[in-house]
């Protein structure tokens, strides 16, 4: 019998992953995983009636997921729901972050078009049928471009954080997003801690009513992970895990390169 395998963190084109939530639900089977979450940026658009009824037509558990993108006091802190359900208030508030990623994404094309690398809007159309357009998309429009020659360039040199066209995320504080989760029912997670840097900030925003911490990441080490799974357990928060699998825009990074096991699946979705 195979050991069941949770995948909580994974995104499809919804967001800025490469594959359809009914390609990554295949995916997942093909690599014998019991389970997984969708958790695109700031939608919920995975989660339709086909994509549930395929997931138990091939047998995967598939747990309601979304990551959003917050700030504590000019710190980036991405935050995981689990369990959400689609209210009016967590659908308005995806839909209020969507605005607010266009208007940024306006303001990269700007900064591009000045450094004569400039990107047209169907130019983003022809890499991202879906609505949601993210900096991943535009690296992928400067590389076919050829004003790169490759999407990790493009982060390092031009629209990763600080660089010289990059522009400031605007999303809602930590504490506003928490609020919108727990209203919605889920559950909120603290994503990928360790990539906040100010250990001083990380312990201020570790005390805020988080469920749980994403322990497991990507392709961590287990002695890094290690660390996060002690505290969780000094704290007694709620442990998660996942790949954050986009695709052949981190190619990098496989499917279920992280995951959980069913006791902690079951803590976060079945239990109180």
């Amino acid at each position: 019998m195979m050991k069941y395998r949770a995948d909580l963190h994974c995104h499809t084109v919804k967001s800025d992953g490469t594959y359809t939530p009914i390609e990554l639900l295949k995916l997942a089977k093909k690599k014998h995983f019991s389970g997984i979450s969708m958790t695109d940026h700031d939608t919920l658009d995975a989660y339709t009636l086909e994509t549930i009824i395929f997931a138990k037509k091939i047998g995967m558990d598939l747990f309601t997921g979304v990551e959003f993108s917050t700030t504590y006091f000019g710190i980036s802190v991405h935050v995981l729901g689990y369990g959400v359900k689609k209210t009016a208030k967590i659908l308005s508030f995806c839909k209020a972050l969507q605005e607010r990623r266009k208007k940024r994404n306006q303001v990269i094309l700007e900064k591009l078009a000045q450094h004569q690398m400039p990107i047209l809007e169907k130019d983003l159309k022809e890499i991202q049928k879906e609505k949601m357009i993210g900096r991943p998309h535009i690296a992928l429009a400067m590389v076919k471009k050829r004003y790169v020659k490759t999407i990790q360039e493009a982060f390092e040199r031009f629209i990763g954080d600080q660089k010289s066209c990059f522009a400031q995320e605007y999303g809602f504080t930590s504490e506003e997003t928490i609020d919108v989760i727990h209203a919605s029912e889920g559950k909120a997670f603290i994503a990928h801690p360790y990539l906040i840097e100010k250990k001083g900030i990380l312990k201020a925003i570790l005390k805020l009513p988080f469920d749980g911490i994403e322990c497991y990441y990507s392709r961590l080490p287990y002695e890094i992970e290690k660390k996060w799974l002690i505290l969780a357990q000094e704290k007694g928060l709620l442990i998660s895990g996942g790949s954050d699998f986009h695709g052949s825009i981190k190619p990098h990074v496989p499917l279920g390169c992280s995951w959980v096991d069913k006791e902690k699946v079951d803590a976060i979705f079945n239990g109180s």
